[in-house]
């Protein structure tokens, strides 16, 4: 770090936003940093003061984020035991060092000029994703991170340098992975459901041991049934950009008690954990409905909740078609629109009419499971 005295004032755009404009990808957010600068600097010039844990600002106009530059130091175990240093003297240099890859450690100054000291560029052009120094082995959240990068970038020819493979299998041996806190590590699970090949997400953290101890469910599947979630994971980016489809997809072959450990472990919202557990019960009775008797195929609607939440079923529909391997993804599956014009018609109930004839009570409900019977034995919904 520089000791001198304080560095003149400048702004960086750094990180992602410089990586994806280099890669020709419209960067979501845009992050700076700040040099030479104070948190007294930076309120004068009407930034309003966000960050919690460093000082981090919000632009008057555009309300993009700009953070000091800082340093970090390890202090103590797990992801919180780092201390940090964001004074004046702090150079872009030293902020770009604790960064975790070298193609995020790319920063731009404010005449366009890519400034790379880490061998970023090198690296975006080779597709590697490499760590920046020794001190990615301090961080066990880099982990997840690369994984997800790997979600996002495998498709373009990306690879971990072998090198930075091996400081994440140290994070895993040393322990430090188990410092890893529930939210964040499902944070980062949910990011990389939602890239192109999240299947590259699991598949990072086996190469590198940390699958057993963050997803030992999956870890204990058989290798053949770990490739046939993997590979309903992949069919279900076909169908949907839901990552409560994408989960349930990946964890359908495991138990309902593995579901419920999992979604425990991370405190997953109840839309991930129902759908999971919906998809673990009824698969295999949704891939069989249309060899169903009437009185199956009306239990499986009422079970799976449908008739109060269609919306549901038709997501459960997805899950069951992506694992569904016999078939090819981009035909439609004959079961799912047999199953929702079944749902369809049994809506169609006149429920008035049922009051209205004197039905009350438990026989309100019994006589409209009568009358959905009646019709779905009829087969006139084909």
């Amino acid at each position: 770090m520089n000791t001198e005295a304080s560095l003149p004032l400048q702004f960086y755009l750094v990180g992602g936003a410089v990586r994806d404009r280099l890669m020709g990808i419209t960067a979501k957010d845009r992050d700076w940093v700040v040099t030479g600068a104070t948190p007294d600097i930076m309120l004068q010039l009407g930034y309003q003061a966000v960050g919690k844990d460093f000082p981090v600002f919000l632009h008057p106009v555009t309300h993009e984020e700009y953070a000091l530059a800082r340093t970090e130091r390890k202090v103590a175990r797990g992801y919180h035991g780092f201390e940090t240093c964001s004074d004046a003297t702090v150079t872009l240099k030293d902020d770009l060092q604790r960064r975790d890859l070298t193609i995020n450690a790319l920063a731009e100054d404010q005449n366009g000029q890519v400034i790379d000291y880490y061998g970023g560029l090198n690296d975006l052009k080779h597709r590697i994703l490499r760590h920046v120094s020794p001190a990615f082995a301090e961080d066990p959240v880099r982990i997840l991170r690369v994984a997800r990068f790997m979600a996002r970038y495998r498709g373009q020819g990306f690879q971990i340098a072998p090198e930075t493979l091996d400081l994440m299998r140290e994070l895993v041996t040393t322990g430090e992975v188990d410092s890893l806190v529930a939210e964040r590590v499902w944070q980062e699970l949910v990011k990389a459901l939602q890239e192109p090949q999240p299947e590259a997400f699991f598949q990072t953290l086996e190469a590198c041991y940390a699958l057993a101890v963050l997803f030992p469910e999956l870890a204990a599947l058989t290798t053949t049934q770990r490739q046939t979630a993997l590979e309903a994971l992949q069919r279900a980016v076909q169908l949907s950009i839901k990552p409560e489809i994408r989960w349930a997809a990946l964890v359908q072959c495991l138990s309902v008690n593995a579901i419920e450990a999992l979604s425990g472990r991370y405190r997953s919202p109840n839309s991930f954990r129902e759908l999971a557990l919906l998809a673990a019960q009824f698969t295999p009775q949704l891939h069989s409905h249309l060899s169903q008797t009437p009185e199956q195929q009306l239990a499986l609607l009422e079970q799976t909740d449908a008739f109060r939440k269609p919306d549901r079923l038709k997501d459960l529909l997805k899950v069951a078609h992506a694992s569904d391997l016999s078939l090819v993804i981009n035909q439609t599956w004959p079961s799912a629109a047999h199953i929702l014009k079944q749902l369809d018609l049994c809506q169609q109930i006149d429920i008035q009419n049922i009051l209205q004839q004197g039905f009350k009570g438990e026989a309100i409900k019994q006589e409209i499971r009568r009358q959905r019977l009646a019709l779905l034995a009829a087969g006139n919904y084909h």
